[in-house]
């Protein structure tokens, strides 16, 4: 019976596994596609000629490689590429796949492991006939078709966790350096089986014998196989005895039996091999210049691995440039130029004997100099270049290179990793393999220091750690500078399936004028997904060599596919992850009338044209999720994507007589140009594009395919999805930018721009897009923007807030700009909160011959990288017009040369436009920054050049609590601008502006016929100050707008140039109801005028009028304003027509005008035709004079426990001036610090001296006119005895003596020479080496008066 059972047992087991490899099969195909049962082998071999067509349901298994013409899989047709261990790799001129066609390259739930590669070739124009939709060279999915890629799961892209340095010594292995205090032999053992260093010392043999005795003695214990690196620092030849000198010389060396004062020696070998020795020897120089002694030797350890031991030993000197000279006014050569021309005009400022010597062209043109030797060192040079004739050299500047004293210098490296380097990453990178391809991104100014790596094996590196082929040439951070994380990106380019173009070997002409910008083939590969596609899911895969520079044909093209993910119909979702874009010629994802797609770990490298692109503006729900691009270059495709030459030669699309302007029209390639604001981007790197990182981009109304998809102005009004955690570097204009739109009308004669040129663009997000609901602010959250060289980001429109974000070492860190289409824009701002700002950051970059901007640092004067020009104003935050809104924001490391305006806060340079008192500015920390270097307003020189535009003479913000200026609810003002100046503000010279209180506002005057104007506006009472604006507007328009911040309820009148304007209209900005201020507006005589209020409502685009002004004859009626009702006084005698501007309703807190809009008096005016110029100023003044009355308190400064810093303001007030009481005149004089006033009771002068450095009065004295007539000694002596660094206050009393030997003593104190006093003198002086800035003499008949903030501690500024 046993034997049935068995039989029965077995038939059953055998059941039991035909069922279970049944159930294994159909899982493995399930999920593996290549394991399909009914998937039929297929090897088409190798045919150019063959065109495959897989339809009706036929399921093919590609298992070998092979070319073919062309696949098309229609149908129900399949093709699967078989996982093997034997690489694939599949040629063909397109695939196409639609109509349930489907194409499987391993699954989500079993990546592909094997290697597949698809070569599209073909060249434009061949034999072949391209598809109408998708061309030539291409992978298509149609409708109904299927695209399944997915690679090996691998890391996308990481940080790195530790900096890599220009020839990656700190990456592995030992570094040892020293200097002075480190003097004789020092000697290191070092173990060859492992490459460490197991001991060393050093022997003092300049000192004492003992220690040359002790050094044999140590050698001669060093066992036998042991590595020896010796050599001298500094000097170690003079107590050297026979017994040292034949020890080493037993070890191989043939140079230390001779060893002579002070040589650099260095010496590796192996104990018991002399013949192993390396040595190297040479005399000492002096301090003529630098001398080096350099061994090096290869050994390999017990691993196998490699290690270089190198040693130095040298006398250095250091050399810097001097300044720039321009030619010597007394030269007296003629064909040649003298150094010593040079030194007798700059005295201790050039050395005896230069080691180099550059010139250039007084506009920045590099020269070639010519250098002739006289005596061996005096010399002449000639200029070869730009202008010049071979004659001396024209029109020149020069700057020489000059040695500083020796220094002795050893250094000994043990490299553990030849030709190699190990890279510290922040994330698990096990998945990178050998064989794999990454890329370091670029951590300074320029991109293109990115540099690219092979991984090697690496049996000792960790999880987060890979090794790599070479050394880096660049250096590349990795930590957080400063408090802002500077990591480089590294990322993947290699992957396991691959995509690519078949490229010709050098550039052909398939479109209009191509090879003139590109000396290599750019017709690539792409790939397309179209409307109705049946799925599509990428990952794992590598694409390079694909896109071309024509429409359309990019890497990845979603193009008009509507919604891909769940409200498509779409599930799982439509996505592109973990995926390699690189060396590609026309983008990398392109997103076109497409929405929801998931871009996620995507790695877009070395781009032409915007690299992750959504196209038309229709756009929405599509996240970009922990993408990186990076070496993104302009394009020839669309004006945005092409550079200033692409521009001005590609004018296609354009009207005739179009001329370009590269910089408005054109230059805008960003690694993320984003066309709709309803899209998400999340963890992104923008890691370095030939203009912007981030560009939010506005079309008014669809263009392209997409027409007529949304009503105009619909994505303006498009909240913003989620921003979050992105961070843009090495972009040239910017890292981020939110302006702009593009032109969606054709060229005509009227725009001759061709289509999708840059214009003027405002964002002004609303609930749901609509510009009648509540405005809904644009987030940015955990924005980091580092060495921009223009901007860390510019961004326009409201609202748009910022928390949180990180700005360094950018030109300029943050610009906020409003819509700047008033009235349109009203009611909004810009505001940035718990975000830090560095000027100059410890990443120093890497000085390389490329370098365009190498210079001092503010702090350190250490050489560094620049983003702009030596000289050019770095600033944290930069105010444009406003309103904005800055809380709780530190800045660090902010600090001016003498010769660069650094500063935390600043204005827009040249700028045209307004200035809002409504900026306000709270809870601001300053960390590194001299108070000289926390605000700059400006003034006439290079980058600001005459400083003389409306918004340069009207910038002002509000310090709320001042945390700026020291003076809570203070405004800080330009110190010039009397239009909102009183008698009680204090002017910070180092700031070239003034502290002030007060209630301000604004008033925008437009005039039409003419509209081509200067105006004059003048303050009542500082008639003796007028401002001059010449309007924000280009000359070209049909009326000009004048801006000027006011004081209110004050007088003003108002003057032109010209004859006056026959149309004004006169808008009330910024204030609350009631507010009010007066103003006469210049007219001829026999001027007759129609004047009428009205208000306009900026969303329904309405204007209602509300009243109507009435002359008469008396000025006090003015003050009869009712809301339907006004007057106006015509003083005919003197020109003026006097109108009382009075806000009639109430207005929220941020906006521009009232609750019901824009208040406005229009004034029509009929001129007689012969008037001239309307100037009344002669006839206002003295008669509209009003006194001075501050109407605002000026706050109370700070108490020194309530600062943040050490470092402050100190006020001084200075006042001499008559006193007249009926017949009684008295003189009244004191001075005053910190509040603490010193009267002068006699006539004479008085002094009171300030220490410098702690800014405490430190002595007072007094000097009667008795003492001044006669030998002026004690005074003399007085300011002779004041310590150094002193801040010296001076005032007079009464008539003193004005004249006479004791003057001298105010220009010891830094007064100018030839000055002469008047009968009242106020004089702020500073006794030291320096003279600064703030050094201010004022002398009058009647009155002087002086009142500043001056910084204490007094700090001379290093030069530039």
């Amino acid at each position: 019976m046993a034997l049935p059972t068995f039989k029965y047992l077995a038939g059953s087991l055998g059941f039991f596994l035909f069922v279970a490899s049944s159930v294994s099969t159909a899982e493995a195909a399930a999920t593996c596609p290549d394991r399909d049962p009914e998937l039929e082998i297929w090897n088409p071999g190798h045919s150019e000629e063959n065109h495959i067509e897989i339809r009706n349901g036929r399921k093919l298994l590609l298992s070998s490689s092979a070319t073919v013409h062309s696949i098309h899989i229609t149908d129900g047709g399949k093709l699967v590429i078989k996982d093997d261990v034997q690489p694939i790799i599949l040629r063909t001129r397109h695939i196409l796949i639609e109509n349930d066609g489907e194409l499987h390259i391993g699954s989500e739930l079993c990546p592909y492991q094997g290697n597949v590669v698809i070569i599209l070739y073909g060249r434009a124009g061949d034999s072949s006939q391209p598809n109408p939709y998708f061309g030539q060279k291409y992978l298509g999915v149609s409708k109904g078709g299927t695209l399944e890629i997915h690679g090996k799961k691998k890391l996308s892209w990481t940080f790195l966790n530790k900096t890599l340095h220009p020839g990656g010594m700190e990456e592995g292995g030992y570094y040892f350096e020293r200097s002075w205090g480190h003097r004789g032999v020092i000697v290191h053992v070092i173990d060859p089986k492992t490459g460490a260093v197991v001991h060393s010392d050093r022997f003092d043999t300049y000192r004492a014998k003992e220690e040359s005795i002790r050094l044999a003695q140590y050698l001669g214990r060093v066992a036998n196989g042991m590595i020896l690196s010796v050599a001298v620092n500094d000097e170690g030849s003079r107590n050297l005895d026979d017994l040292a000198r034949k020890a080493m010389t037993k070890l191989g060396s043939k140079h230390f039996l001779h060893l002579g004062f002070r040589h650099p020696w260095s010496f590796i070998t192996i104990k018991g091999n002399p013949s192993s020795s390396v040595e190297d020897h040479i005399e000492y120089q002096g301090h003529k210049g630098s001398a080096v002694a350099k061994v090096s030797k290869l050994f390999k350890a017990e691993n196998g691995e490699h290690f270089n031991v190198s040693s130095t030993s040298e006398w250095v000197q250091d050399v810097e440039w001097t300044e720039w000279f321009e030619r010597p006014d007394k030269a007296k050569s003629k064909d040649m130029e003298k150094l010593s021309d040079f030194k007798a005009a700059h005295p201790d400022k050039i050395c005896r004997q230069p080691i180099d010597i550059q010139a250039v062209t007084l506009d920045g043109a590099d020269l070639t100099t010519e250098v002739f030797y006289k005596s061996g060192l005096d010399y002449q040079f000639l200029c070869h270049g730009k202008g010049q004739t071979g004659q001396g050299c024209h029109n020149y500047r020069v700057r020489f290179l000059c040695g500083k004293s020796v220094k002795p210098k050893l250094t000994v490296t043990i490299d553990t990793n030849v030709n190699s380097t190990i890279l510290n990453l922040l994330d698990d990178v096990s998945s990178w393999k050998p064989g794999d391809r990454l890329v370091v991104a670029s951590t300074d100014y320029s991109m293109y220091q990115a540099e690219e790596f092979q991984v090697l094996p690496c049996r000792t590196c960790r999880p987060t750690q890979v090794k790599v082929a070479g050394k880096a040439t660049y250096l590349h951070m990795g930590e957080v500078v400063d408090g802002v994380d500077m990591r480089a990106e590294v990322g993947l380019l290699s992957r396991n399936v691959v995509v690519m173009g078949e490229m010709e070997q050098q550039c052909y002409e398939y479109s209009s004028k191509l090879c003139s910008f590109f000396d290599f083939d750019t017709f690539g590969g792409h790939i397309k997904i179209g409307l109705g596609f049946k799925a599509t899911h990428i990952e794992g895969l590598e694409l390079k060599y694909m896109g071309q520079q024509t429409m359309g044909h990019y890497p990845i093209h979603f193009h008009m596919a509507g919604d891909v993910d769940e409200k498509g119909g779409y599930n799982p979702p439509t996505y592109v992850k973990d995926t390699s874009i690189h060396n590609t010629f026309s983008r990398c994802v392109t997103v076109h009338g497409s929405n929801g797609l998931l871009v996620k770990d995507v790695v877009g490298y070395d781009a032409l044209g915007h690299c992750f692109f959504t196209e038309d503006g229709p756009e929405e729900r599509n996240t970009f999720d922990h993408c990186l691009g990076l070496l993104v270059k302009p394009s020839t495709l669309l004006p945005s994507d092409r550079d200033s030459r692409m521009c001005k030669l590609i004018t296609e699309g354009a009207y005739p007589g179009y001329i370009p302007k590269p910089r408005q029209d054109c230059s805008a390639v960003s690694t993320f140009w984003i066309a709709n604001p309803h899209n998400n981007l999340i963890n992104c790197a923008a890691a370095g594009s030939e203009e912007t990182g981030f560009w939010f981009v506005l079309h008014h109304v669809p263009t392209g395919p997409s027409a007529g998809m949304y009503s105009p102005g619909y994505s303006e009004h498009m909240p913003m999805g989620k921003f979050s955690n992105n961070r843009a570097h090495s972009n040239y204009r910017a890292g981020m930018i939110i302006d702009n739109g593009v032109k969606t009308t054709p060229a005509s004669a009227k725009d001759k721009r061709p289509i999708l040129t840059l214009i003027s663009g405002r964002y002004s997000p609303h609930k749901d897009a609509d510009p009648l609901k509540p405005r809904e602010p644009a987030i940015i959250e955990g924005f980091i923007a580092y060495k921009n060289q223009d901007h860390g980001a510019w961004l326009r429109g409201g609202d748009v807030w910022l928390d949180n974000c990180q700005f360094a070492d950018n030109g300029i860190g943050l610009t906020l700009a409003s819509g700047g289409t008033f009235p349109h824009d009203d009611g909004s701002k810009q505001e940035i909160k718990n975000s830090l700002f560095v000027g100059e950051s410890g990443n120093l970059g890497t000085e390389t011959m490329d370098n365009e901007i190498w210079g001092p640092g503010g702090l350190d004067h250490r050489g560094r990288t620049l983003p702009i020009g030596p000289d050019f104003p770095i600033r944290g935050i930069q105010f444009y017009d406003g309103p904005i809104n800055v809380q709780n924001c530190t800045f660090r490391k902010f600090a001016a040369l003498d010769g660069r305006h650094t500063s935390a806060l600043a204005f827009r340079l040249n700028n045209a436009w307004q200035s809002c008192p409504n900026n306000n500015v709270t809870d601001i920390h300053f960390q590194d920054v001299p108070i000289t270097s926390r605000v700059f307003f400006g003034e006439p020189g290079p980058w600001f050049n005459d400083l003389d535009m409306d918004g340069d003479k009207t910038s002002v913000f509000h310090d709320v609590d001042g945390s700026v200026s020291e003076y809570p609810g203070s405004y800080l003002i330009k110190e010039d601008n009397w239009l909102i100046k009183h008698p009680d503000c204090i002017d910070v010279p180092d700031w070239r502006g003034s502290i002030c209180s007060g209630h301000f506002a604004q008033i925008y005057i437009q005039a039409y016929k003419p509209a081509n104007l200067k105006m004059k506006i003048i303050k009542n009472d500082y008639h003796n100050h007028p401002l001059y604006l010449e309007g924000a507007l280009s000359k070209s328009t049909h009326y000009q707008q004048y801006q000027p911040v006011i004081t209110l309820r004050k007088g003003y009148t108002i003057h032109w140039d010209k004859t006056a304007p026959e149309e004004l209209a006169i808008w009330l900005i910024n204030f609350n109801k009631n507010d009010w201020i007066q103003v006469g507006f210049c007219y001829p005589k026999g001027t007759t005028f129609s004047i009428l209020s009205d208000i306009h409502n900026r969303l329904l685009k309405k204007t209602y009028k509300t009243g109507t002004f009435y002359r008469t004859s008396q000025m006090e009626k003015l003050e009869h304003r009712y809301p339907t009702k006004g007057y106006y006084y015509w003083d005919e005698d003197t020109g003026l027509l006097f109108l009382k501007l009075k806000a009639q309703n109430e207005k929220e807190k941020f906006a521009f005008c009232s609750v019901k809009g824009c208040e406005r008096i229009r004034i029509k005016a009929v001129i007689p035709k012969t008037a001239g110029v309307s100037d009344c100023e002669a006839t206002a003044y003295p008669k509209y004079i009003e006194t001075p009355i501050v109407e605002v308190p000026m706050p109370k400064k700070l108490s020194s426990a309530q600062l943040k810093t050490k470092d402050h303001l100190i006020e001084v007030k200075i006042e001499t001036y008559k006193k007249q009481y009926f017949h009684l005149r008295d003189d009244f004089a004191y001075i005053e610090v910190d509040g603490v006033r010193f009267f002068l009771t006699e006539e004479g002068i008085q002094l009171v001296v300030i220490d410098g450095h702690h800014g405490k009065v430190v002595d007072r004295a007094t000097f009667k006119n008795s003492i001044l007539q006669g030998i002026p000694a004690q005074i003399e002596n007085y300011v002779n005895n004041i310590k150094d660094h002193s801040i010296v206050l001076v005032t007079s009393k009464g008539r003193f003596i004005s004249r006479g030997p004791w003057t001298k003593v105010l220009e010891k104190l830094g007064a100018g020479e030839g000055f002469r006093l008047k009968e009242k003198m106020a004089f702020v002086g500073f006794k030291g080496s320096f003279r600064p800035v703030w050094v201010k003499l004022v002398t009058s008949e009647d009155s002087a008066k002086i009142y500043q903030a001056l910084p204490i501690p007094v700090v001379k500024k290093m030069k530039l």
